[in-house]
């Protein structure tokens, strides 16, 4: 099936050793690593553990090659300062002490002209390790800087998600390998998760299982399927009720289970009344006989595991389908076998203490919140984003590349064009971020630097030790934290002062796990909940132990639920109050006859790996795959170059023309670099920042956009 990279425990060469570690990338999965180690103190083969439960030796092909990206020739190594004009490419090399310093400067000169506000730090999930990732969060709150809504990635679905469990947790993600049926519902696991598809595949083997995939092209998961629905983006719900519907209808719907669990099924029956096939056949673009097809083999195979990606949530629409999409597992019943219920996310069951990490005792709650997704609006002087105060005239950049990654791309690259705003950026490559920047200093990555991991797809805390010695010039995330917090007054203050190592040891002290030293030996922790907890047998984690068929958007806790002074986003108003299709979303129109997604590629994760040889030669150039049937009314050839555009701007790249796709969709797969595209713009230029109901969330497959053959 070529989906994975199966790659045996056992190191062929005698003369390498073997270190364990964690893949640090922001993908559910936290593979558990095991990488093999020469004399010369340099990394070879990278594979999954055998002996880890949820990774099974398997991993995805980008991390198994990870040495071209450690010693790639283009790494940065040595500290940074323009010379030049921003984004000219001028750079002086320069000491850590000078970085660092001026660094230190510039924010104490934003602070003395604007206020402590006007410094924004802004990191994200380039590693998903705590103490690398999240130590900025600490100088923030000691420094009383603008705080950071993280919204880009997971508000949608965790919202979605919590107003129907209350938490997120859910069936052991291993029951995927001991189940009768698996729902892979808008995520393509081959692609972006591959043990999804080892376990899925155990039970196919072992059992007889159906694997069913949902998604809105005929992706590489898809091509994996036993039933694969492709629906239009935007109307899982629709689906969802659907399905529900015919429950009832058919008898599959267990009244028993849900008389104890469930808060209102007698209205939830009654307002799926109208929520016919036929009426769901009409707005996703599923024949009726798909629909009623799917809801028979659900319906009648009581372990049936519903695997919930965050793909399809990403629509403005999305916390609504999460929430469409888990309740039909409540109106089934499955929760109540092994091997069956509905899975987003683990985040909940770690129980993990990051309070001295972070810095939250320091905390003003009075200090404003701007959004993560909104840095275009922020960088541009909106009002509304930034909250009615002054401007940001600083910032330190560690973890993401918003130039490339973030939406309204047009608003983003003018905002870091200012000539009054300064930035400094901590990177591993010269990112597009990094070419606006006034400072660039070079960073560590995972297998040169102590830190911990926790799974949100899986059920493993997992240490990540230090295995190999950076280059002498390269510093660690928390190194410049630390050193920022010496020149800027406050390294005193609780949290500093602590190496990373021991930094983990405080944060699984204090979460009542096991020390350090207990996880170099035994490499991970296995922290699901038992069966009864995992299923909700003992009820859901609402108040009254009801799973939510009526959720409370507007009061719901979630994780990523925006502060007070923020309050609630997008058009919440307009949510049901049941499981139903809302049209919160970019609908096609006269204007704008396509509906546009920027789904993952297989070889690079966001925007990492974006930079190596092996998946940029996987990946070829940046296209945009079309139905032939839009192709050819549009006079448009395999291979010719084509535009797409909507009232942000517009993009030129190669049609990919292809059945993958249906009538009215088009899908650019990246994430590219902007440099890669033709006119040097990539496709968040056509990505819009306005927040998703209720909790904020930035949907990023949900544009409406024209297409025409390009003239030149």
């Amino acid at each position: 099936m070529n989906i994975a990279t199966p790659i045996h425990a056992k190191s062929a060469d005698p003369g390498k050793k073997v270190g364990h570690t964690a893949c640090p990338h922001d993908c559910p999965s936290t593979c558990a690593l095991e990488v093999e180690i020469a004399e010369d103190g340099r990394i070879g083969r990278v594979r999954g553990a055998n002996d880890h439960s949820y990774t099974s030796g398997v991993i995805c092909a980008k991390v198994a090659r990870y040495a071209e990206r450690l010693y790639h020739p283009d790494r940065l190594m040595h500290p940074l300062r323009r010379t030049g004009a921003k984004g000219e490419g001028r750079w002086q090399q320069i000491s850590w002490g000078e970085a660092l310093d001026e660094i230190a400067e510039a924010f104490v000169k934003a602070e003395a002209k604007n206020g402590s506000e006007a410094v924004w730090p802004y990191y994200y999930a380039g590693t998903m390790g705590w103490v690398q990732r999240d130590s900025i969060e600490r100088l923030r709150h000691a420094k009383r800087y603008s705080g950071f809504f993280s919204s880009i990635c997971t508000n949608p679905a965790w919202t979605g998600f919590t107003m129907a469990t209350g938490t997120l947790r859910g069936p052991d993600p291993r029951e995927m390998g001991r189940t009768d049926c698996v729902v892979i519902w808008g995520t393509n696991a081959v692609s972006t998760q591959v043990n999804v598809m080892t376990h899925a595949i155990k039970s196919r083997k072992e059992r007889g299982a159906k694997i069913v995939v949902i998604d809105i092209y005929d992706n590489p998961t898809m091509k994996q399927a036993d039933m694969a629905l492709i629906v239009r983006p935007g109307t899982d719900a629709a689906l969802a009720c659907a399905v529900m519907h015919i429950a009832f209808r058919d008898g599959y719907a267990d009244g028993a289970y849900m008389a104890k669990y469930a808060d209102d099924p007698a209205g939830l029956e009654a307002h799926l009344q109208t929520k016919t096939p036929e009426w769901a056949a009409a707005i996703t673009g599923l024949p009726v006989e798909e629909i009623e097809a799917f809801a028979k083999l659900v319906g009648t195979t009581k372990k049936t595991y519903f695997r919930l990606g965050y793909g399809f949530t990403r629509q403005r629409n999305g916390a609504v389908a999460m929430h469409a999409a888990a309740s039909i597992a409540t109106v089934l019943g499955s929760w109540q076998y092994e091997g069956g219920g509905a899975f987003h996310s683990n985040s909940d069951i770690f129980r993990m203490n990051n309070a001295e990490l972070t810095g939250k005792p320091m905390k003003d709650p009075d200090i404003r919140m701007l959004d993560q997704s909104q840095i275009g609006r922020v960088l541009t002087g909106d009002p509304v984003a930034l909250r009615h105060r002054g401007p940001v005239t600083a910032m330190l950049i560690q973890n993401t590349n918003p130039v490339n990654i973030a939406p309204e791309q047009r608003l983003v690259k003018r905002g870091f064009a200012r000539d009054d705003l300064f930035v400094a950026v901590h990177e591993q490559f010269m990112t597009e971020t990094a070419e606006m920047a006034d400072i660039v200093i070079p960073a560590t990555m995972f297998v040169e630097h102590d830190d911990i991991y926790r799974a949100g797809g899986q059920n493993h805390i997992l240490l990540g030790p230090k295995l190999v010695e950076p280059p002498p010039t390269v510093r660690t995330n928390l190194f410049v934290i630390e050193e920022l917090a010496k020149r800027l007054g406050v390294a005193d203050r609780p949290g500093f002062g602590f190496s990373a190592r021991e930094m983990v040891d405080r944060i699984l002290e204090s979460s009542g796990l096991p020390r350090y030293d207990y996880f170099l030996e035994h490499k991970w922790f296995d922290r699901q909940p038992v069966f009864e907890d995992a299923h909700f047998l003992n009820g859901f984690a609402h108040p009254d132990g009801k799973f939510r068929f009526r959720p409370d958007w507007a009061n719901q806790p979630a994780p990523n639920r925006p502060p007070d002074s923020v309050g609630l986003l997008g058009p919440h108003s307009e949510l049901p109050a049941f499981p139903d299709q809302v049209d919160v979303i970019e609908v096609a129109d006269a204007e704008h006859p396509f509906r546009l997604a920027t789904s993952p590629a297989r070889n690079f994760l966001n925007s990492s790996f974006s930079e190596t040889k092996t998946s940029r030669q996987k990946e070829g150039r940046p296209e945009l795959m079309i139905n032939p049937q839009d192709a050819e009314a549009n006079g448009i050839g395999h291979g010719d170059l084509v535009q797409v555009g909507n009232r942000r701007g517009e993009v030129r790249l190669h049609a990919r023309v292809t059945t993958e796709v249906k009538p009215g969709v088009v899908i650019a797969e990246g994430l590219w670099p902007n440099k890669a595209h033709v006119n040097g713009e990539g496709i968040n230029v056509l990505t819009g920042a306005d927040p998703v109901a209720p909790y904020g969330g930035a949907a990023i497959h949900d544009n409406k956009v024209w297409l025409r053959k390009d003239p030149a």
